[in-house]
């Protein structure tokens, strides 16, 4: 299956907290950075999701936002430290791929706040991703 989604990062499930209707799904990725994706309980059956399930987290570029300093006091699980190694600026919007630890990420952002953040590649960044944002997918 293809899909149009740029963050596939791979990764192992490590823990599985369910809830009513919901669980939160800790991932360790490949390059050892933790993620948390808030799925429903019904899609954590469905995948059968355990820790030691393989699983790809998938985020859309737009859901990615960018830091340059580290962030604390926020309610957002997902905070990956990294690098810029590319922006492609347009009009409006702006692609930024970004290397956290081994996981290739892309933000789209406006190009508004790239000049203001003095986006370019080299720069150190942290990628922030809402848990509710992860989706998770198996073989």
């Amino acid at each position: 299956m293809s899909l149009s989604i740029r963050n596939q990062l791979p990764g192992t499930v490590t823990a599985v907290l369910p809830g009513e209707a919901m669980a939160t799904v800790r991932v360790r990725l490949a390059g050892g950075q933790e993620l948390t994706a808030a799925i429903t309980r019904e899609s954590v059956e469905e995948l059968g999701l355990v820790p030691g399930s393989a699983v790809r987290a998938l985020v859309k570029s737009t859901e990615v936002s960018l830091a340059t300093a580290p962030v604390d006091g926020l309610s957002i699980r997902n905070l990956l430290p990294g690098t810029v190694t590319g922006v492609t600026a347009g009009t409006a919007m702006a692609s930024v791929k970004v290397d956290a630890e081994g996981a290739a990420l892309t933000a789209v952002i406006t190009r508004e706040a790239v000049e203001e953040l003095g986006l370019s590649a080299g720069v150190p960044v942290v990628a922030l991703i809402k848990s509710t944002e992860v989706s998770l997918a198996t073989g």
